[in-house]
């Protein structure tokens, strides 16, 4: 079971239009895909349609240890969810006081059959606070998305240094795996500098796959879809298609 937390604390980067469209895509090819949503405002849910008003439970419950991942998931036709609703505001002051409080959504997932996700994906919150930490703690990789702009870099070296205390003292083997630029246009010089830069910090962890910035990617959440549901032969499907490709083909950490 590979888990992925999908992180940067700059919203607008595209993190749950990603998670949404690669876990759609990994559904697609075969593959049982859980994504949890951890994010108070609760984007990856309404991206998918998902009624909060009728959901009995969610991350929140899940993390306060009232019920199972199992009796949380809302069973989507493709995949499973991990709902988050306004309730999960409440869990970073909740939280803060609890012993632990690091580990519960690792201690959540262990107590799940490793049969019965190929992949975990984790939409994170756009900030640092204790529920991205539940995140980098509970997973074994990192995916960054980049927005192909000249502010991307800015921040990540917070973002790479709280990785490392991470690392260092609460998941050893957490390793960032997978730099996903987005919102890329190739008419652009400025996309094409930015892309240089991100691949001179992070080398061969960007994937070769960039995510143009397209209108069906910022329509498609509206009709509460992903991509390939909304316009299957439009290029946010192809580009979403080729990551895929390379997430299943790219080798894991040791």
């Amino acid at each position: 079971m590979r888990v992925i937390a999908v992180v940067n604390q700059k919203g607008g980067v595209g993190k749950t239009t990603s998670v949404v469209n690669i876990a759609s895509k990994l559904a697609m090819l075969g593959k049982k895909v859980l994504v949890i949503d951890l994010d108070p405002q609760g984007n990856l849910s309404i991206s998918l349609g998902i009624p909060s008003h009728e959901l009995e439970f969610t991350v929140y419950e899940v993390l306060k240890e009232v019920v199972t991942i199992e009796e949380a998931v809302f069973k989507k036709d493709k995949f499973h969810v991990l709902p988050a609703n306004i309730d999960l505001s409440g869990a970073e002051v909740e939280l803060s006081g609890a012993a632990g409080r690091e580990f519960l959504l690792r201690e959540a997932l262990e107590k799940l059959d490793k049969d019965v996700y190929d992949y975990v994906l984790i939409d994170c919150s756009p900030s640092l606070g204790i529920l991205t930490l539940n995140a980098l703690v509970a997973c074994r990789e990192v995916f960054i998305p980049l927005q192909a702009e000249y502010l991307a870099m800015q921040g990540i070296n917070q973002l790479i240094n709280t990785i490392s205390i991470v690392k260092s003292r609460l998941n050893k083997k957490i390793e960032i795996t997978g730099i996903i630029v987005t919102m890329y246009d190739k008419r652009k010089n400025l996309h094409k500098e930015v892309v240089e830069r991100i691949k001179e910090h992070f080398e061969d962890k960007v994937f070769k796959t960039y995510i143009n910035s397209t209108v069906a990617l910022a329509e498609a959440p509206s009709f509460g879809k992903d991509i390939f549901e909304y316009k299957a032969d439009s290029i946010g499907a192809e580009d979403y298609e080729s990551l895929v490709k390379e997430i299943i083909k790219m080798p894991q950490p040791e």
